[in-house]
């Protein structure tokens, strides 16, 4: 960030034009989460850097509509600010943690407020917090924590909030990132104020999405503050979050004149007496991100069993033979979606792979065929998917649990390019790896996908992008994020995503489609934590 910063300012974007930009980015967030300005109460936590200065600009702005009330609560004094005079200037009411030494103030301002904006701390934080920021944090933190405890149930998260009774629970707003949170390592002090939602500048820090600091995020929301993208171009190398611009940069063309063989053949091979829905879910999902034809070949029960749900979805006998004389009819494959581990899977798939194959996605099964093997890569095509969860990748890796879980972020590209794969590594913020591209993150971590099926619909809306002639990595990153933004849509709708099934996720593709094309906005959301 510092080296971005620099870079914008020796091109001609100063310091301070990129904090002005930012402050009224913020300004017009706190304006969007408040259902109704008028007489609201918005309480700004500003600190003595940056983010302080970020949030002084913010203060100034919402302080230029009367209709709201604005207060400021410093955690030191900025004598001779300019950024602090002009939010004084502008109405907002300006209080010095010095002149609260008991706190009775900022428990009665946090007690009283709409939105609560905290712009303490950002990147150069380093743990632990020093004494009087905590004790600032603590403050605040009781008394939100009391003020939600009284109120009903609601999702925690909306993507706008309800209407709000008068003395409902304040939305957080964090600035960056939440104050005390280390942006590398994703640690973060316990007194930390958990956030509804953080706009972060100019790039995602790790710290954003990396557990256990990713879940006190809330919503990830960006804005650019005026600086380019990709400024400086080599920076990409460090890794790209997913938006949905990116996104909408690898989709597959749709040329209005086209015919279905326009789009591709998909053929999913999978299916058990366990799980005869899964190859279902794979192939509801290839459809719904506009593969042109899906055939599934799976066992005969399992065919008897779905035909009748899938009108639209071809099906072919899972028998050798058959499958030989189809391959060179077929766009991409999809190998594994419930397939089960059964000596008679096991002899399938080194048939399969002893053929010329369409562009590969390996899946669930057929990575737990695959990992005794020593030199399972070396039996993949060039350019082939896999999508593993921790589990599974441990298998592959042949490394423990714990450490894969724990070292995510360096095993997953340094594994994708010694296997030569597109690797897909699911979980909370899932990565994609390949040894052409910067690593891509998805900011996507929510319970909405965790459920029996929802990788199902990941292996299909990947494998139908595939299909339709995406490359490897760009098929991985538009159909990863799609999958997780249909789930994070799908809760909206509900209300909730304790009661979700993976249909609603296959489902939620459509929406998740429309929600990729640019909003025109200076922000784009990037995900709902």
């Amino acid at each position: 960030m510092r080296r971005i910063e620099a870079a914008a300012d020796a091109a001609g974007l100063s310091y301070a034009q990129m904090m002005e930009n930012a402050g009224q980015a913020l300004a017009a967030r706190a304006r969007a989460l408040l259902s109704d300005t008028q007489g609201a109460h918005v309480l700004l936590l500003i600190g003595s850097g940056n983010n302080g200065g970020d949030g002084l600009v913010a203060a100034r702005s919402l302080a230029e509509n009367s209709a709201m009330r604005v207060s400021c609560y410093l955690l030191q004094g900025r004598d001779g600010d300019p950024l602090l005079s002009s939010a004084r200037n502008a109405g907002a009411s300006i209080l010095l943690a010095t002149e609260d030494p008991q706190q009775d103030r900022l428990r009665a301002l946090c007690g009283d407020a709409d939105l609560v904006v905290d712009a303490l701390l950002g990147i150069g934080l380093r743990l632990p917090l020093r004494n009087e920021v905590a004790s600032l944090l603590d403050a605040a933190r009781e008394v939100i924590a009391s003020r939600r405890r009284r109120q009903p149930d609601s999702p925690r998260f909306p993507a706008m909030p309800p209407p709000r009774e008068p003395h409902a629970a304040p939305l957080v707003l964090a600035v960056d990132c939440p104050s005390g949170l280390d942006c590398d390592s994703g640690e973060i002090a316990g007194q930390s104020l958990p956030a509804d939602e953080t706009l972060t500048f100019i790039a995602a820090k790790p710290g954003l999405l990396r557990p256990p600091g990713a879940l006190f995020c809330g919503r990830l929301s960006y804005d650019n503050a005026g600086v380019a993208e990709g400024f400086p171009a080599t920076l990409q190398d460090t890794g790209i979050l997913a938006d949905p611009l990116l996104v909408r940069s690898l989709l597959p063309a749709r040329p209005r004149d086209a015919h279905k063989g326009s789009f591709g053949k998909l053929l999913i091979i999978g299916g058990s007496a366990n799980y005869r829905g899964a190859p279902g879910l794979s192939a509801l999902a290839a459809q719904r991100v506009g593969a042109g034809l899906v055939t599934v070949s799976a066992p005969e029960e399992v065919i008897e069993a779905l035909a009748a749900q899938q009108p639209g979805v071809t099906w072919l006998p899972d028998s050798f033979a058959a499958l030989r004389d189809a391959l060179p009819g077929y766009s991409a494959l999809v190998l594994g979606p419930g397939w089960g581990v059964s000596d008679r899977t096991r002899e399938l798939l080194e048939q399969l792979l002893a053929q010329e194959l369409p562009p590969l996605l390996v899946d669930a099964d057929a990575l737990n065929l695959l990992a005794p093997r020593q030199d399972w890569p070396r039996t993949l095509p060039p350019g082939s998917i896999v999508t593993p969860h921790p589990g599974e990748f441990a298998r592959l890796a042949q490394l423990p649990l714990d450490q894969v879980q724990q070292e995510r972020w360096r095993l997953g590209p340094e594994l994708a390019e010694r296997w030569n794969v597109t690797l897909v590594f699911k979980g909370a913020y899932t990565l994609i790896a390949s040894p052409d591209g910067p690593v891509t993150v998805m900011p996507f971590c929510s319970d909405a996908l965790a459920r029996a099926g929802s990788g199902d619909v990941l292996a299909g809306a990947i494998g139908g992008l595939l299909a339709q002639g995406s490359p490897p990595r760009s098929a991985a990153i538009a159909g990863s994020y799609l999958q997780g933004l249909a789930g994070t849509l799908a809760a909206e709708r509900a209300g909730t995503s304790r009661s979700l099934l993976a249909t609603d996720i296959a489902d939620g593709l459509a929406a998740a489609l429309e929600r990729t094309e640019p909003e025109g906005s200076a922000w784009a959301t990037l995900g709902t934590g």
